[in-house]
């Protein structure tokens, strides 16, 4: 490998993962009337809604962790966040943007929604569902940290009915846990699997990331003989990132260094790949660049796949992102002004964007290669555009590569470039996007 290929292949600082189009730097607090003007709207027919709750709390942060999160709270901060997510929610009911729609897919997401009690989930939940019902909600999906749980809690956290629990295992070993920040360890996490599968969650999934501080080979290959051996219903992979706000590029500023004291991209890509492979030998199915299932008929992931097909979503909570009726907004980010703009009666929207026509087209296009095969008859109809003719010049490139090729109207993406997905995807961005700072 070339100096420079060398160079290319190094994980430096920035983001890698692309969660959203335009990118996030773009989106502006000058723009903040578009997103209250889109709460005044009806919604268009057959829109799906989706409700995120952002709970920041955690025991710890991850070296590694990007979100806005609080550490060393108390109980009475967490009352009064709680106070405020439900008082935003009851602002936004009054709202013309619902059209009477209930909720398709529910969202609670950190942080560490497991940091709360069992009374404190509970009690929030019904009067979330007092203003919101999500009787309808195809999924319920709650993201939990292994060391947070007790069997009484996860089976109050069931009765409110969660259907996807989350465990955010990372990896198994003691010491890559710690030396990245994580606050559990490894009997926690089997301890949580075997409550959670006695109780009887229809989905349990486990988030592994390739890649940690110090993760090696050997310790690759156990963690995925671990997974399988739990027998999760799926599996979520993430390769190593760096964002500018983590502390690990703290530690690296400090230190003046370019390089993450992390595993190069060529090593992520390929301990994803056997990682995938040894999961389709035990019987999964891949259903998106980073998630493997067992059961493909069963087992979905409804909030990925709505958020990727234009369905709205409210979210609620600091720094929280929404998308209502094509604008895109975030919550404010800072702790103090969340809560302060929400005991003012005032909506808490920090920042907010409504792309083009062009970028909303965009914007599916690239979330949807991320499942690793995109329809052409589905952007036809959708948006009225070809995508083959359209894109002509990206997507040409990418079979001349060798990653991918269309099979009658669907352009799948070969393994090798589902193993790199994200960095494919900003081939298509705007010339004003392409090079600018994602968040």
């Amino acid at each position: 490998m070339s100096a420079t290929e060398t160079k290319k292949n190094e994980t430096t600082a920035g983001n890698y993962f692309v969660s959203n189009y335009p990118p996030f730097s773009f989106w502006t607090p000058e723009r903040v009337p578009e997103a209250l003007d889109a709460l005044e709207r009806p919604p268009s027919p057959g829109t799906g809604l989706g409700l995120y709750l952002h709970i920041p709390f955690c025991r710890k942060r991850c070296h590694f962790c990007y979100f806005k999160v609080l550490t060393d709270v108390n109980s009475e901060q967490v009352a009064r966040y709680v106070d405020a997510a439900i008082t935003e929610l009851k602002t936004y009911v009054t709202k013309p943007f619902l059209g009477g729609r209930k909720p398709d897919f529910v969202y609670f997401g950190g942080g560490t929604p497991s940091y709360l009690s069992a009374k404190q989930f509970t009690d929030l939940t019904d009067r979330m569902k007092a203003l919101l019902p999500w009787d309808q909600a195809q999924e319920v999906a709650f993201e939990c940290e292994p060391g947070t749980v007790t069997e009484q809690k996860l089976q109050a956290i069931r009765a409110t009915g969660v259907t996807r629990l989350s465990l955010g295992v990372e990896n198994f070993d003691d010491h890559i846990l710690e030396i990245n920040g994580r606050a559990h360890k490894s009997k926690e996490i089997e301890r949580a699997f075997g409550w959670a599968r006695a109780i009887g969650f229809p989905q349990i999934n486990i988030d592994l990331i390739a890649g940690m501080v110090e993760e090696t080979e050997e310790n690759w290959l156990r963690c995925i003989e671990k997974t399988i051996a739990l027998a999760a219903d799926s599996v979520t992979i993430y390769q190593m990132e760096v964002p500018y706000n983590t502390g690990i590029y703290k530690q690296m500023k400090a230190e003046g260094k370019l390089v993450a004291p992390v595993a190069d991209w060529e090593t992520k890509r390929r301990w994803v790949k056997y990682a995938f492979g040894e999961l389709e030998k035990a019987g999964y199915t891949l259903s998106s660049a980073y998630t493997a299932v067992k059961d493909p008929v069963r087992t979905k992931f409804v909030y990925r796949d709505n958020l990727w097909t234009g369905s709205d979503l409210l979210s609620l909570g600091v720094a929280s992102f929404s998308h209502i009726g094509g604008t895109h907004f975030q919550n404010e980010h800072d702790f103090t002004a969340y809560l302060g703009k929400v005991a003012t009666g005032a909506l808490p929207i920090y920042r907010a964007l409504s792309p083009t026509a062009e970028e909303r087209l965009i914007r599916e296009l690239v979330l949807q290669l991320k499942l690793g095969h995109i329809n052409r008859a589905y952007f036809q109809k959708k948006f009225g555009v070809d995508i083959r003719t359209h894109f002509a010049e990206q997507l040409q490139s990418l079979e001349q590569e060798g990653l991918a090729a269309f099979e009658g109207d669907t352009l799948r993406l070969t393994r090798d470039a589902l193993l790199q997905a994200d960095r494919l995807l900003y081939r298509f961005f705007l010339p004003a996007h392409a090079n600018a700072r994602y968040a």
